[in-house]
């Protein structure tokens, strides 16, 4: 069986095509620069390629080029679009409407769509996206929307209400969603898989480190805190976001930048973080380059990282009465040795103690990374958010 997993931002369509069988990736691509001119990247599994300026006015154009890129020409990998059983499409915001993963109709892209004041980055493309591929696939091609922020709606109230009054939060539905849950929750489910375990008997911090980055606890195999907020701009130091944040020192720069309140979240977003704080880069790996050259700026971004990342393991441990594994994924957490030793090193307190050596070895692959006498298990482990929606679509058109 065959699934079409797609991830649609504002001016881009990312997609894989996932056999189910054996869970192999056909081909992945992006359809670039929609509403602008437009551009596809498209490859195989066998390393076959396309690429090539494209006209994508709209959503629906990028669709369209998506279903020749894998029927027709060099870089093809089927003869039809009758051979994709179902489409599964990545939705950043589900807020508390979507608790789970959903069939798609016209009702729920519609709700999507109202929800995009809460992910205006997001939720408008994705329904423009969902929109697009009903128009080019046939209706009786199932699609469903596997939602980010689902995996934390297990959060309880004292973890996800702000201290704003209660009828606000009923009016405006302020409070925290967090999100990267399809990651947190794919790697804690291969966590308990490589442990021997059942996720519902152990405690777990899971790192999702990238250019946005977030920290979850997960007990008895539910999210029961998590650091990013009402949007992706709260928690720890990110590549261009500033993390946590005093709301008065937010007004405070407003008045003495001349900010409205566009402009300062655009500044929070895209102008603070990694990039604000050493002035050099939102990139982690040119940090690190940087600090090898005696950058002080540099140096002091990766001590606020390691640092930010060290006080969720340990609220996050206190809050559960225990821990039993760490998780490292994403960009950041399974590639940089160097953050993981970071936030590793002096961790006796609480049990960990890895292996320096093997750590400084481990990319991108999954490995445990802690010495076989350390109270706390560490552990580096590759998310697949792709394969996540596929199963989640697999499974749900079973029933």
């Amino acid at each position: 069986m065959l699934i079409l997993v797609v991830n649609a931002g504002s001016s881009s369509l990312k997609y894989q095509l996932i056999d189910m069988e054996g869970e192999k990736v056909l081909a992945k691509g992006n359809c670039d620069r929609i509403g602008i001119d437009g551009h596809i990247s498209h490859k195989t599994s066998d390393g076959r390629k396309l690429d090539q300026d494209c006209s994508f006015p709209t959503h629906t154009e990028a669709f369209e080029k998506l279903v020749e890129a894998l029927t027709t020409g060099d870089a093809s990998v089927i003869k039809d679009m009758s051979e994709i059983s179902a489409v599964g499409h990545r939705i950043v915001q589900g807020a508390e409407i979507f608790c789970q993963t959903t069939m798609v109709t016209d009702e729920v892209i519609d709700k999507i769509d109202e929800l995009a004041e809460l992910a205006p980055v997001h939720n408008h493309a994705h329904a423009l996206a969902l929109r697009a591929c009903k128009k080019v696939f046939s209706a009786d091609v199932p699609q469903v929307a596997v939602f980010d922020t689902a995996f934390h709606q297990t959060m309880p109230p004292k973890a996800y209400m702000y201290g704003i009054p209660y009828e606000d939060y009923e009016k405006y539905h302020v409070r925290k969603y967090g999100f990267h849950g399809t990651s947190h929750r794919f790697v804690s489910s291969a966590l308990a898989e490589a442990m021997g375990k059942d996720l519902k008997d152990i405690k777990v911090v899971s790192c999702h480190l990238g250019n946005g980055s977030s920290i979850t606890a997960i007990e008895n195999g539910k999210s029961i805190d998590t650091s990013m907020g009402f949007t992706p701009l709260d928690g720890i130091i990110m590549g261009t976001r500033s993390g946590a944040i005093d709301a008065s020192a937010v007004t405070f720069l407003a008045k003495k930048l001349g900010l409205n309140a566009d402009e300062m979240s655009n500044y929070l977003n895209k102008k603070c973080g990694f990039l604000g704080v050493s002035n050099i880069s939102s990139d982690n790996r040119e940090i690190y380059e940087a600090i090898h050259n005696g950058d002080a700026k540099a140096q002091l971004t990766a001590d606020m990282l390691r640092y930010e990342i060290k006080k969720f393991i340990g609220s996050y441990s206190a809050i559960m009465n225990g821990l039993d594994a760490v998780i490292f994924t994403g960009g950041i957490g399974e590639n940089s040795w160097e953050v993981r030793e970071g936030v590793c090193t002096n961790m006796d307190f609480l049990g960990i103690k890895i292996d320096t050596e093997l750590n400084k070895t481990v990319k991108g692959s999954l490995t445990k990374i802690s010495v076989p006498d350390s109270k706390v298990e560490v552990w580096v482990i590759p998310t697949n958010e792709e394969l996540l929606i596929a199963r989640d679509t697999l499974s749900l058109i079973s029933k």
